[in-house]
């Protein structure tokens, strides 16, 4: 994803003058990653050998026009895309907070690298245009030399971040507004069939989240904003090696779950209003926190309001009525998802002060349009052309 010097130039056509369009070998890999394929799967659509693409993304060899466009269908990118450089950021990328790491994630982990990148380039792309929230989030370090938090500590930073957002005591309304209010830029693709839920960075000085998963659950949407606003709290030392530690990664998921359920169920208040072990009191629990009713079981066991026998009746009821999966008020009709609204307002601010037009957007961030309004919340066909109508005819 990093900007390459290795840029190949295609073929001269006989009438061509000058060295013609260059091929950025980088961006090329990247839109093959962000596709989900493998270079003999790509290769096979276009129809040349892995070894050819395998030289293009090299930069050993330049792929005919023809060929470079039916390349560019397959991954769904504009011809420009391929010869355009990467666009700045905000500064040198932090470690990517993803749930799992090892040969089996590597890819999916790969192609979420790739849009954190395009996200990052996207959203510095309006900075000189727009006025960002300013980052208030706030970091602390750990007292163990190891680098983990007790867990007295991780209560106390969620408190902490409750006092410094002026939030009070009780249930947040908007979580992922909250964040964008502080500074953190949030987008949402889901990612079908990855089981990537959601990850957060940093990039420079600007934190990021990215939502990919396929939940419907609000709820357990919300869970997820709050995990990785753990994440950026907590763990802005953490570098991109120890994430890459199983045993470390294991940690710091663990801390951020802790964190997830204090920000989100604070230990002054949210053990006043339980009451019974009834599962069905839950549901009304839910209906007042937005937070499932498993993540309110286990913060009752971090907080040792039930006892160990009590958890466990309570996840057999869960079970018992196939709430795993699934439970009350998850349909989006019951309790909306949370949508991203800070890069969309970006774009609306700018096409109304007509600093830019869609297609200067389109063009001058050198992405498939559909990605471009994918990241930015925007509707479809925002940016993307529409075919014009045609006339149609008529009898006489």
């Amino acid at each position: 994803m990093a900007t390459t010097d290795n840029i190949v130039a295609f073929t001269q056509t006989p009438r061509g003058t000058s060295a013609g369009r260059r091929l950025n070998p980088t961006r090329l890999r990247d839109a093959r990653i962000a596709k989900r394929l493998n270079q003999s799967e790509l290769a096979a659509i276009v129809g040349v050998t892995r070894q050819a693409i395998s030289a293009y993304e090299q930069g050993e060899k330049a792929p005919e026009a023809a060929t470079l466009s039916q390349i560019a269908a397959a991954l769904g990118q504009p011809l420009a895309f391929f010869t355009a450089q990467d666009r700045p950021g905000f500064g040198p990328f932090g470690a990517r907070f993803f749930r799992a790491v090892g040969a089996e994630t590597k890819r999916r982990n790969l192609m979420s690298d790739v849009y954190a990148n395009w996200m990052v380039q996207t959203a510095h792309y309006f900075d000189d245009m727009v006025n960002y929230p300013p980052v208030s989030l706030p970091s602390f370090t750990p007292g163990n030399p190891d680098g983990s938090y007790t867990a007295e500590e991780i209560e106390e930073a969620a408190a902490e971040c409750r006092k410094a957002w002026g939030l009070g005591l009780g249930p947040l309304s908007n979580v992922l507004a909250l964040l964008e209010g502080k500074g953190v830029v949030s987008a949402r693709l889901r990612m079908v069939g990855e089981r990537v839920e959601a990850f957060s960075f940093w990039n420079g000085a600007r934190p990021f989240v990215f939502l990919a998963s396929e939940k419907e659950s609000a709820a357990r949407a919300r869970y997820d904003v709050a995990h990785e606003c753990g994440h950026l709290v907590l763990h802005r030392g953490v570098g991109q090696e120890d994430v890459e530690d199983p045993k470390v990664l294991r940690r710091i998921e663990d801390e951020a779950n802790r964190f997830a359920g204090a920000l989100l169920l604070p230990r002054q208040s949210f053990p006043n209003e339980v009451f019974t072990t009834r599962l069905d009191a839950f549901v009304e629990l839910k209906m007042r926190w937005k937070v499932s009713i498993q993540a309110m079981v286990y913060r009752c066991k971090d907080l040792g309001v039930f006892d160990e026998y009590q958890i466990t009746n309570l996840y057999k009821q869960i079970s018992a009525r196939k709430w795993r999966t699934k439970e009350p008020l998850d349909d989006p009709n019951s309790n909306p998802l949370e949508q991203p609204k800070l890069l969309r307002r970006a774009v609306t601010m700018v096409l109304d002060a007509n600093r830019k037009t869609p297609d200067d957007l389109a063009a001058e961030l050198a992405l498939a349009p559909g990605i471009i309004e994918t990241l930015c919340n925007l509707d479809e066909g925002t940016l993307s052309a529409v075919e014009p109508m045609l006339p149609q005819p008529s009898l006489r």
